[in-house]
């Protein structure tokens, strides 16, 4: 992504963010954060039913007006009408899930835990968010498949957050550079058959896989294309496949062809650094770096289009960059509170992702209808025109959630946090290892952690 911090304004030093956790004594460096913001007028609705303080935790948002939105119109305004004191701690998105493993062995921290993944393995520290989402599926509609997906467990029945929003990750390219090739990324076979012409005129492609979030969804969501599936639909284990190999092959064979062997040492900016600096000529990343091309002027920015994901063997489907979650521990001092912030957040998320300058999609559908998402994307004045209108077409067609064909649970989470699926790809890449070797070997290593979370009870 853009900013490798995700910093906002003055930071909180390590000490301050964690004794507002409750854990001051913890050996975590935090890090990246910014200093919080608290909301809330005198009592002017003393016949309300909520009180006291409500303290949240979430990523410093790629969009800033995003978090000048949340702050200081969102949470000041939602502090006022219910008289309670909102305090907002924002941290660089690498630096939540050590922050969210030592509230959780503390259970002591904030009310509110804002996740971008699928925070399934925290199941047990949360309360269940059944009753929050019935009340936002009687104020706007069903819950999305994705958000559901990404945070219901059919195994014990219970909600272990609740999705506000996700991040789709279409494919960015240079139009420009593809068009003078007379080629498109319109199938995983053109692009493997472009690669060496674009690298030749010294613009690789950009696909990560080193042990970082982006190289996880972007790989993940290509395995998809080629019918190679992480579990089923009953959450039982399925990467040992022959799709597997052959999407592992692939990318060797892509990367041989049109890529650079620092892809292998990417950290969450570098996909965007490799954009941005006028070199890369594809990449698959939520459209922070566009946005950010746009605002500094850059001469190619308006040559940097949006495509879905190209068509595999299997078809097309991808992954989104982010699943914002939010949840509500079970040491939460305010749970009132903070479940119905969730709910009117939620409620109100036409106003969110219109903040986020369409790179937030809402879990709710209803919420903000893809019709008006189209109108409002189509009224972006950024040439080409109407070119941020596929991202209605890459997050409601093309855009499932992590663990699809099953749900996002704990075993995956563990597979995803260990990076397990960029160190498969590689091995092959950088011919340490055969395709059917590196998938055995994850597989096996797979199985042993599916297992444990099975005898949990929790798949």
């Amino acid at each position: 992504m853009a900013d490798a911090t995700g910093t906002r304004g003055n930071g909180l030093t390590r000490g301050e963010l964690l004794r507002r956790a409750g854990v001051a004594a913890a050996a975590v460096a935090v890090g990246g954060a910014k200093a919080p913001y608290a909301f809330a007028g005198p009592m002017r609705h003393t016949g309300r039913s909520l009180q006291g303080d409500l303290s949240i935790v979430q990523w410093s948002h790629f969009v800033p007006k995003y978090d000048a939105w949340f702050d200081d119109t969102w949470a000041k305004s939602w502090g006022e009408r219910n008289d309670v004191q909102v305090n907002v701690d924002h941290v660089a998105y690498t630096r939540l899930p050590e922050l969210a493993a030592t509230e959780a062995r503390a259970k002591r921290g904030h009310d509110i835990f804002g996740f971008l993944a699928p925070p399934s393995r925290y199941e047990s520290d949360v309360i269940d968010h059944s009753a929050i989402v019935s009340q936002l599926e009687r104020n706007v509609g069903p819950y999305g498949d994705l958000g559901l997906r990404s945070t219901y467990n059919p195994k014990t029945k219970r909600y272990f957050g609740v999705s506000d929003y996700f991040v789709p990750a279409p494919l960015i390219w240079r139009h420009d550079l593809w068009n003078s090739l007379g080629e498109s990324p319109a199938t995983w076979d053109h692009v493997r058959a472009a690669a060496p012409a674009l690298k030749a005129l010294g613009h690789p492609i950009g696909i990560g896989q080193a042990n970082e979030l982006d190289s996880n969804t972007a790989l993940a969501g290509f395995m998809t294309c080629f019918g190679s599936f992480v579990q089923d639909e009953s959450n039982a284990l399925t990467i040992d496949t022959p799709e597997t190999v052959e999407a592992v092959r692939f990318m060797a064979d892509l990367y041989a062809a049109g890529e650079e062997s620092t892809v292998f040492g990417w950290d969450p900016a570098s996909n965007n650094e490799f954009l941005l600096a006028g070199k890369g000529s594809l990449i698959l990343n939520a459209i922070s770096a566009i946005r950010r091309a746009e605002d500094l002027g850059m001469p190619f920015a308006n040559d940097l289009w949006i495509w879905p994901v190209p068509f595999g063997p299997h078809g097309r489907l991808g992954l989104p960059q982010y699943t914002s979650v939010y949840s509500i521990w079970k040491f939460a001092k305010n749970i009132g509170a903070a479940e119905k912030f969730i709910v009117d957040l939620c409620t109100e998320s036409e106003q969110a992702v219109l903040a986020s300058k369409l790179f937030n999609f809402p879990s709710f559908p209803s919420a903000f209808p893809v019709r008006k998402i189209y109108k409002s994307a189509a009224a972006d004045t950024h040439p080409p025109r109407g070119k941020y209108t596929i991202l209605t077409t890459v997050a409601n067609t093309y855009t499932t959630n992590v663990g699809y064909p099953g749900y996002a649970n704990a075993a995956v989470q563990e597979a995803f946090d260990t990076f397990l699926i960029p160190r498969m790809f590689a091995q092959v890449s950088r011919g340490t290892m055969s395709a059917e070797d590196s998938v055995r070997s994850t597989a096996s290593e797979m199985r042993q952690i599916w297992a444990r979370w099975r005898a949990a009870g929790k798949i």
